[in-house]
């Protein structure tokens, strides 16, 4: 009785249009008040408890180094990089924006930002020689979805909160989903191309493949810096996170110069020798170190990822206390005895967690989606004999599709914003490629190889206790 009440009052919310994080804790304070036989003291206790948790920490850093990265200079040096290294196929640029979306996802952790940041360049570039409107729109829409499964990911890491499991492996197992992800985009991308002959470039050279490699080398340390610390042992992956932001923080301000007080300022003038140019520079970042924290831009990519952190960690902390009141009520138990003697297996029990999240991510956001789902489906699967971390990228795909599907598809918005199209014309540009999303959703649900393999293979098995 009390589980319906509970699910009544948050779709009841939810669709008169209050905010997710209210929803879910309104509803939570009300049956603990009403009809549960928990203490009321135990709201107060719950949301201290889920304040302290330290692997949230991790989100507000993840979240303030996708603002450095995101910069126009960032985006443009990777776009540049995949265009040497495979424009000149049979619909090069396309699939060169479908790389750079690889690319970028390793650095934002952030599926809108990585639509922002690779679509304002690559859209207007394939435009330029020759592909449609229409088609850009749907391949940046979509390839713009991996910012969520290629780590770092701030979904995961919600994920991982919500569930007690382990961020690095999470890290790790989507790593090859990530790459299969994209490689089917490509392959769709490039069997298209041949189809309508789309148009392809000249081989750029190994020299300018060297040569952009080494422009955006700087932004894609990023990505062996946050994995080769958390998996050679040298920080958590929280820690991993705040170095990841003081790293941004520095490139984009001293050595690429996309914003701050030296931006525009060359690293080398003509004629200049490198030893000049090394000392020159040495010289500007030592004096407009301390005014590079406090010029505008920085303080508006500040203020952006305040705001951003400041929604999400609300959301977080009454999505907690939701799963609280679960726990307490017995709710996944309860599912669980249910579903068994209903007589589903762990085969058609993934088979409803997709339904269940297909629909909801129609309508919600991803992390607010997840941490209401996680806390009653996680338990039973769990009692079904479903690996922790396969569960954790079988949903993460499922918030990747449910981002290019309206109504509510974050992706969808972006890219409509950046291309001027209505939202029809961008839903039904994004359709072809969802398909391919579908397929790869059904790859990564029936061989969890995909996602257990590495993260097993390096750290072991997950060990889930007491749940």
């Amino acid at each position: 009785m009390e589980a319906a009440i509970l699910f009544i009052m948050v779709l009841g919310l939810l669709f008169l249009g209050v905010p997710i994080a209210i929803s879910l804790g309104l509803s939570s304070v009300l049956t603990i008040a009403l009809f549960s036989n928990d203490s009321v003291s135990s709201v107060a206790l719950q949301l201290f408890t889920a304040s302290q948790n330290y692997t949230l920490l991790a989100i507000p850093f993840f979240i303030l180094a996708s603002g450095f990265m995101s910069t126009g200079g960032v985006a443009r040096r990777i776009i540049r990089f995949a265009i040497a290294c495979v424009g000149h196929m049979r619909g090069g640029m396309a699939i060169a924006a479908v790389f750079s979306c690889m690319l970028f996802a390793a650095l934002s952790g952030s599926s809108p930002a990585t639509v922002v940041a690779i679509g304002t360049i690559a859209i207007a570039g394939m435009r330029e020689v020759g592909y449609t409107k229409e088609f850009a729109a749907g391949v940046i829409a979509n390839a713009g979805t991996l910012g969520i499964l290629i780590p770092p990911s701030i979904v995961m890491v919600v994920y991982a909160a919500a569930t007690d499991v382990s961020v690095g492996r999470m890290f790790l197992a989507g790593v090859i989903p990530g790459l299969v992800a994209g490689l089917m985009l490509m392959a769709a991308i490039y069997v298209n191309a041949r189809i309508k002959g789309m148009p392809k470039q000249t081989f750029a050279g190994v020299k300018e493949i060297l040569s952009a490699g080494g422009e955006a080398g700087f932004g894609l340390l990023l990505i062996g810096i946050i994995l080769g610390g958390i998996y050679g042992g040298v920080f958590t992956p929280t820690e991993a996170a705040a170095v990841a932001a003081v790293y941004a923080f520095f490139i984009a301000v001293f050595i690429y110069r996309d914003m701050g007080p030296l931006k525009g300022v060359p690293m080398r003038k003509d004629g200049e020798s490198i030893g000049t140019a090394i000392v020159r520079n040495l010289w500007l970042t030592i004096a407009n170190f301390v005014p590079g924290f406090f010029h505008a831009e920085t303080r508006k990519v500040l203020v952006d990822a305040g705001r951003t952190t400041i929604m999400l960690m609300f959301i977080i902390v009454n999505a907690l206390l939701f799963a609280h009141v679960l726990t307490s009520e017995r709710i996944p138990q309860i599912l669980t005895d249910v579903m068994v003697d209903a007589g589903f297996n762990w085969f058609t029990f993934l088979i409803a967690v997709n339904i269940i999240l297909l629909i909801g991510g129609q309508f919600m956001e991803p992390s607010g989606l997840l941490l209401i789902v996680a806390p009653v489906v996680f338990p039973i699967g769990m009692a079904l004999g479903v690996d922790p971390i396969h569960l954790g990228i079988m949903m993460v795909v499922n918030m990747e599709i449910g981002m290019i599907t309206p109504p509510i598809g974050l992706n969808l918005f972006v890219t409509s914003g950046i291309t001027g199209m209505s939202l029809i014309q961008v839903v039904r540009a994004s359709m072809p490629f969802v398909a391919i999303l579908f397929l790869f959703l059904i790859l990564v649900t029936y061989v969890p190889a995909l996602s257990t393999w590495l993260p097993y293979t390096l750290m072991g098995p997950e060990l889930i206790l007491n749940k």
